[in-house]
């Protein structure tokens, strides 16, 4: 089950799913708010937090009726997996974590990678001009300057997004704090990291690492926020080998 980050869509999977899809069943979807999800499902108070995101998940496994499933999670949908997998551990065969982050806000020795000013401004813009912000921050978020059709495809995703529906999620991703969620994961759990990310440096990593008893850290040769479209070869090699050690 793959999962996408905020301001995303399951499109965002395209360059590693013919990989994973030879030998495994791969369900893709688009959280409530993004892509081609349909807009009456939305619920601002649902998804004022990450609670709401991690019970669709659950949802579907249901209504699919899902063996346990490896979940990965981009970006904050890592944290999304990390919270349903301990709501409804059987349901989890195993966690992959792709630029995880479970609190972007500097607190103490932890480093996040923003201040709180950092964050409050970050959000001010996307209200302001979510366009505008959109235009700005994807390429930053992608990295890869000397690839500039990578920022574009990140940016498109963005703004194909209900700016309202997008400043909820925003809030959702940013402001939260999931730390003390790491230590009750009880699946098997890759992270996988990039060389260097603008939004989840790799102190990130580590922490997640050394808070999930028994993970294992891959750090891609790669630039970026966003290894499934900037590095897919890489990323679905970890990925799969993963896939075999869990199997």
């Amino acid at each position: 089950m793959l999962a996408h980050g905020f301001g995303c869509d399951q499109n965002m999977w395209r360059r590693i799913v013919p990989s994973l899809a030879v030998d495994h069943r791969v369900v893709l979807f688009d959280h409530v708010g993004s892509g081609r999800s349909d807009p009456a499902a939305w619920d601002a108070d649902r998804y004022a937090s990450l609670s709401g995101y991690a019970e669709d998940v659950l949802e579907i496994c249901r209504e699919l009726a899902l063996p346990p499933v490896t979940f990965v999670g981009h970006s904050v949908a890592s944290m999304i997996g990390v919270l349903a997998a301990n709501r409804e551990p059987d349901r989890f065969a195993a966690l992959a974590l792709i630029t995880p982050s479970p609190c972007y806000i500097d607190d103490g020795t932890y480093r996040g990678g923003f201040s709180r000013a950092d964050i409050d401004e970050l959000l001010e813009s996307l209200d302001s001009n979510y366009l505008g912000w959109s235009a700005t921050m994807a390429p930053v978020i992608m990295g890869n300057p000397d690839r500039p059709e990578l920022g574009e495809d990140l940016t498109n995703s963005f703004c194909r997004t209900d700016p309202a529906m997008a400043s909820v999620f925003a809030r959702a991703t940013f402001l939260s704090d999931n730390r003390a969620d790491l230590a009750a994961v009880s699946v098997p759990t890759l992270i996988l990291q990039c060389s260097h990310d603008a939004i989840a440096p790799p102190e990130v990593g580590s922490y997640v690492r050394q808070h999930i008893r028994g993970s294992r850290l891959v750090t891609l040769a790669a630039t970026g926020h966003c290894p499934q479209l900037s590095a897919p070869e890489a990323t679905a090699a970890a990925l799969r080998e993963f896939l075999e050690e869990v199997r």
